[in-house]
């Protein structure tokens, strides 16, 4: 069976640098950090008080205001995404054929605030269930999906991919499957988190996953430098409008890139920390390779995982040595996540947006807050640091790796 083409046509990103697809390039490019004290909750007894969260949001100047209620805000944040993603790809809902157009979302957690909220009012009152209405479907991680499809009347495959912060790289994958073997036309695919609450901090911090750089948190998501000391977290949306490439030449449709290849892999190692030699990590990279029938030397350009742990940068780096040998000291590497935090479910939607915007403007965002060399990095590694760098992207990779050994790569070539 030969497999069909996979192109994008649609972006839309709402993120702590920006909230849109434009708004997120120039932060990108400008360097910008999304990490700022937190506003949701009062933080004094918290071990860290800030986060990437995403600014200047009201559900209601996007939605009617009945509807927002009924959503949590990972949902929110997913329908305002996936609108500015289909309005970037021009579909004209009333031809396309909403039988072969499906939603593949990606969440890591799902309702955090929601489930956090209802659990709190019940331990506060006299023991009886008066729980909202909405709790449940405003909980449920693929009620994302769901709201964008009903709004649309998409009827195709509809979904959320559940794999820690691999889970939109995830769904991009199974997105490009299902346009690939031919059971869709279009895919809604992405992901949305919404995590920066009491219970999303507090479990983090008690993991010691997160920095605790409170005196400076624009500086704390340090991707490589060897004063890392845990990641940011952050939350938003992104979201991407795949089609199949004939569909989307028919109707004239402008291609960001054509999506060519997915991998997954897991590490098989532990239940949160990264295998210290890679090996999951070379693994999803060399079957990501392998499912684009592409070499090593192709690479141009990769968005890492890069969270700014002290394990997982060097396991990472590590990997992409071994994987690509000798090229790999001339491929452009960087974490957006220096500038975005860490959005969890969401990361992978949003750094394969980067990687794709990277190839139309010919320029590789960079990696900020670089201070301090770690002798456990190669130094001949080109990790963009500190500025963006020119660069003719024409293969450009994103690696997205999860609590639990998940790990996922996608790749996207340029159409000259």
């Amino acid at each position: 069976m030969e497999l069909k083409r996979v192109v994008v046509t649609g972006l839309g990103a709402l993120t702590p640098i920006g909230n849109t697809k434009d708004e997120f390039w120039e932060g990108l490019i400008g360097g910008k950090s999304g990490a700022a004290p937190i506003t949701y909750f009062d933080t004094e007894k918290f071990k860290t008080k800030f986060a990437c969260e995403v600014k200047n949001f009201d559900a209601t100047n996007f939605l009617d205001r009945k509807e927002a209620r009924k959503m949590d805000k990972f949902a929110q944040y997913a329908m305002v995404a996936a609108d500015e993603a289909i309005a970037d790809a021009k579909l004209n809902l009333d031809e396309v054929n909403k039988l072969r157009v499906g939603v593949i979302w990606g969440a890591g957690i799902g309702g955090l605030e929601t489930f956090q909220e209802e659990v709190l009012n019940f331990a506060a009152g006299d023991g009886s269930p008066r729980f909202n209405p909405f709790f449940i479907p405003k909980m449920i991680a693929d009620i994302a999906p769901a709201n964008i499809s009903i709004k649309h009347g998409f009827m195709g495959p509809n979904y959320t991919t559940v794999s820690a912060c691999a889970s939109s790289a995830n769904a991009m994958f199974d997105a490009l499957n299902s346009i690939r073997l031919g059971h869709c036309d279009v895919v809604v695919t992405g992901g949305s988190e919404a995590a920066v609450t009491i219970a999303g901090m507090g479990g983090f911090n008690a993991m010691h996953a997160l920095s605790t750089r409170n005196e400076s948190p624009e500086t704390a998501s340090r991707p490589f430098d060897g004063t890392r000391d845990g990641f940011v977290l952050g939350e938003g949306a992104g979201a991407l409008v795949l089609e199949e490439y004939e569909h989307a030449k028919k109707r004239g449709a402008k291609i960001y890139a054509e999506f060519i290849g997915g991998g997954l892999s897991s590490d098989a190692y532990h239940m949160t920390a990264p295998h210290p030699d890679g090996i999951g990590v070379m693994a999803v990279m060399r079957n990501c390779l392998e499912n684009a029938g592409l070499k090593p030397e192709d690479v141009d350009h990769i968005n890492t995982h890069g969270t700014s742990t002290p394990l997982g940068d060097v396991a990472e780096l590590k990997a992409i040595s071994e994987v690509f040998g000798s090229h790999a000291k001339h491929i452009n590497i960087n974490s957006t996540k220096s500038m975005t935090g860490h959005l969890l479910g969401a990361a992978g939607a949003i750094e394969a947006i980067s990687v794709i915007l990277a190839m139309e403007h010919g320029m590789v965002p960079p990696t900020i807050n670089h201070a301090t060399v770690d002798e456990n990095i190669d130094p001949e590694l080109n990790l963009t640091l500190n500025k963006a760098q020119k660069r003719d992207v024409k293969v450009g990779m994103s690696n997205t790796f999860g609590f639990g050994g998940h790990n996922a790569c996608v790749v996207f070539k340029r159409l000259d």
